[in-house]
């Protein structure tokens, strides 16, 4: 039996939702999720959950695709990163509305949702998610598992470092450089560059937090709101 169109989903979530609606738009047929919550959850809506991650690893043979489905940057890259390590065929997933130039490149298990753009000579990096109606420019190079979320657009020449999250309805001026671990809040306007391993937000974007810093209180005086440091990725 082939298993051409067997495709293994880590990671039972509402991200996974999306993630196994746009496998079955891109043609997989025999979706299977596998969760670390799994035996206390056996199903994901009307798939199977069929194990954990190290039962996947032990499966890998069936499944002719893989796909990380965990909206959460560094906790995506190590599944993927134990995963390629065991000889997994990470896939990249590419919803039928979105528009990539063939000219863009997507590293393995990348995820571009619908309505989303990716122009010409863009590269993502490992992992990459660009989500629903989000787009990104021209030259621009993302590392491994950044998250473009829903409707931020970055412009142009842009680099952003791995495993950072540009939030809903952000915006980043063209030939910006971003670091790693860089969390930028949802409607923030990046205009200039932002150092690695921290959160920024408002218009113009400005730091709030170090994204390693346990305390989330804003500076004292200040009227910007409160950030949940681990929230805005999405545990999903």
């Amino acid at each position: 039996m082939s298993n051409r169109h067997r495709l293994a989903i880590l990671g039972a979530s509402g991200h996974g939702k999306v993630v196994a609606d746009i496998a079955l738009h891109a043609g997989w047929r025999d979706l299977v999720f596998y969760d670390d919550a799994w035996p206390e959850r056996t199903r994901h809506e009307h798939w199977e959950i069929k194990g954990t991650l190290p039962m996947l690893l032990n499966d890998l043979p069936n499944f002719e695709g893989v796909v990380v489905a965990i909206g959460h940057n560094a906790i995506r890259e190590a599944k993927l990163d134990a995963l390629l390590t065991q000889g997994a065929r990470i896939v990249s997933l590419v919803h039928p509305r979105a528009t990539v130039s063939p000219m863009a490149r997507l590293g393995p298990g990348c995820v571009v949702m619908a309505g989303a753009i990716i122009n010409a000579f863009a590269e993502l990096g490992m992992g990459t998610i660009v989500n629903s109606a989000a787009t990104v420019d021209h030259d621009c190079r993302l590392g491994a598992c950044v998250h473009v979320a829903p409707g931020a657009n970055v412009a142009g020449d842009v680099e952003i470092g791995r495993t950072s999250w540009i939030g809903a309805g952000a915006v980043v001026r063209q030939g910006v450089a971003i670091g790693e671990a860089v969390m930028v809040g949802a409607g923030a306007a990046v205009v200039s560059d932002i150092d690695g391993n921290q959160v920024v937000a408002g218009v113009p974007a400005r730091p709030l937090a170090s994204a390693q810093d346990d305390d989330d209180t804003p500076p004292s005086g200040s009227n910007v709101l409160r950030f949940d440091l681990i929230s805005p990725q999405g545990r999903s």
